[in-house]
């Protein structure tokens, strides 16, 4: 079986791992809450993960970094519903700590590589300029 590029990357496995999380933290949420919280913060987990892998498959630097920042876009996201979440009791407060402290890393993980991105694509521009 072949293994794609954006299953190597630790930032995509931390991605995936915190929307397993997100979906687990959710499950104990009021059904009430289910078309809404719960589904925002688990669509905004899966959004992380799967804009990682899509811009993996980009061929520019560029186009690559943009969807790196949709992801981490959808990480602020998150951490704004679980902000919300705790604020109206659904999650306990070891939950929200667990929850901070993954989308604390997440946010690092993404920020390290799209720096990585925007710096193929200034040598990109270099080498364009024959510099």
């Amino acid at each position: 079986m072949k293994i794609y590029s954006f299953e190597k990357l630790e930032c995509w496995q931390w991605a995936r791992d915190l929307a397993v999380w997100t979906y687990g933290a959710t499950k104990s949420f009021p059904a009430e809450e289910k078309f809404g919280l719960t589904s925002q913060m688990r669509r905004a987990s899966i959004s992380i993960a799967s804009n990682i892998a899509e811009g993996t498959s980009r061929k520019t630097a560029k186009d690559q970094s943009h969807f790196s920042t949709i992801s981490y876009s959808s990480t602020i996201e998150l951490l704004n519903d679980l902000i919300i979440a705790k604020d109206l009791k659904f999650l306990s407060d070891d939950d929200y700590l667990t929850g901070r402290e993954r989308i604390e890393k997440q946010t690092l993980l993404i920020a390290g590589l799209r720096k990585s991105q925007q710096k193929i694509n200034f040598r990109s521009l270099l080498n364009f300029l024959n510099l």
